[in-house]
């Protein structure tokens, strides 16, 4: 952190920017109710304007004459190129736009929240965080087996002491102050986990953005070009932030895990000491799910679009060639009738190639049998005839079936799961059906991973059914 560094930060960054506005005030209270304290992920035009006309009308009763603008004049502001605090888009299948908060504009409300006195400031949780990252680096990182074996030893004997004490009646329970500490460093995780996702998010469109641009200046081969793109999107995958994704998202969307979480957070907001908590923590993980969920439909969304602007530069390339003909053949019949003199194209090998016909084998009529002349075998009691007729078809209707009975009985579900469950009686047609409806499904996640299936031995992508219209 350096002055020019600062000095860049503040001509540019729309955080600073957002600080700096003669209605951040405004911008600040707006934002922060709608999106962070709600922690909505996307709101439509409509609804954004209705929530900001009221905190308008409510400001200028007290204040007239102050924020002259209409709300819909505010929103175009806020959400222009030069200030960028939010993302305008519209989703597919509408025609309204969306508007979602950028991920500096949501540092800069956090900011400020941060600003406000806090009747509790908790240390004890977080010196305690502090050690556990340290043992869980050292530990994770020690090669020596007899070292981590004194390591597992010494935390059995931690362990089997707590356990004697509680066997003679000495249970060490936490004290308010303590519940408090650990809630309210808890709370502020989870909400910061929210703030990570559209950061996330927002990387994948910026590499969206740079993929294109490369794209459409790009000079060299096109197998160059794919190879540059893909290892750019490869790259973002294997960072730090997209293995640590890929991992929280994994841990995430485990059953188990949901049901641990949820039943833990119950209990620990029905303490007493917790009376006073943001009931928005209540359901913190369905707002890690439909934020996570979020980031991947971005991805997948990025990957289809990437492939259609691929496919119509192949197009632009394609009429380009077809217009260089036309042009050679526009050419050609402009010199028809005065050819030009001299020597006007050379060709290698004037000579033409003659076959003579008598050198073709002569046909053989393929001789007419008569049905007299076959002999027909008496029929097999034992054989099925239908089956000449048993042409199979895959039924999607069938497969789908299955899948909206497996969401009735749980939250999400797995083609490896539904495989082993009811088999393949039509083999690899009805594994491919499986990803097709999938691939159609709003409901359904493509994970990075795969998953063994019982059939060859083979793998295929780990494809999560979570619901929706099939």
């Amino acid at each position: 952190m350096d002055h020019d560094s600062l000095l860049a930060l503040r001509q540019h960054h729309p955080a600073w920017h957002l600080l700096r506005a003669d209605n951040a005030a405004l911008v600040a209270t707006t934002l922060h109710r709608v999106f962070v304290a709600d922690n909505t992920r996307t709101i439509g035009h409509r609804a954004l304007t209705e929530a900001l006309d009221d905190d308008l009308y409510g400001i200028r009763a007290t204040n007239p004459g102050a924020y002259p603008k209409d709300a819909a004049e505010y929103l175009s502001d806020w959400s222009g190129a030069d200030r960028g605090w939010l993302r305008k888009f519209y989703p597919p299948d509408s025609d309204e736009p969306h508007y979602d908060l950028s991920p500096a504009a949501e540092k800069a409300l956090l900011w400020l929240d941060s600003l406000g006195q806090r009747s509790f400031v908790g240390t004890e949780s977080r010196l305690k965080t502090m050690f556990d990252l340290l043992r869980q680096m050292v530990e994770g990182t020690e090669t020596d087996p007899a070292e981590r074996i004194r390591t597992l030893r010494e935390r059995r004997a931690t362990i089997d002491a707590q356990i004697a004490a509680i066997e003679t009646g000495e249970l060490t329970l936490l004290d308010d102050t303590g519940l408090r500490d650990r809630y309210q460093q808890f709370a502020a995780t989870a909400k910061a986990l929210l703030g990570d996702f559209r950061q996330v998010e927002e990387n994948f469109r910026q590499l969206d953005r740079g993929v294109r641009e490369k794209i459409a200046t790009w000079q060299g081969s096109r197998g160059a070009l794919l190879e540059e793109v893909f290892g750019e999107r490869d790259s973002i995958s294997g960072s730090d932030q997209g293995v640590s994704f890929v991992a929280f998202w994994d841990f995430l969307m485990s059953s188990a895990r949901q049901e641990e979480f949820e039943q833990l957070l119950g209990q620990v907001l029905d303490l007493p000491a917790i009376s006073d908590g943001d009931d928005q923590i209540r359901y913190v993980l369905h707002d890690w799910l439909k934020a996570g969920d979020a980031v991947q439909r971005t991805v997948a969304h990025l990957s289809r679009q990437l492939r259609r602007f691929l496919d119509d530069q192949a197009y632009m390339q394609n009429r380009r060639i077809a217009e260089l003909i036309r042009s050679v053949e526009a050419h050609a019949l402009q010199v028809r009738d005065a050819q030009p003199g001299g020597s006007f194209a050379q060709l290698a090998g004037t000579r033409a190639e003659i076959a003579m016909p008598m050198a073709r084998p002569l046909h053989a009529p393929q001789a007419a049998i008569s049905i007299d002349d076959v002999e027909v075998a008496e029929a097999d009691d034992e054989a099925e005839p239908e089956a000449l007729f048993n042409y199979f078809v895959v039924d999607p209707a069938r497969l789908r079936t299955r899948i909206s009975e497996a969401l009735r009985e749980a939250d999400q579900v797995t083609v490896g799961a539904l495989i082993a469950e009811h088999g393949l009686q039509q083999g690899l047609a009805e594994i491919v059906t499986y990803l097709n409806i999938a691939d159609d499904d709003a409901g359904a996640v493509f994970t990075d991973e795969s998953e063994q299936i019982d059939y060859q031995h083979a793998r295929i992508p780990k494809v999560i059914f979570t619901g929706g219209e099939q």
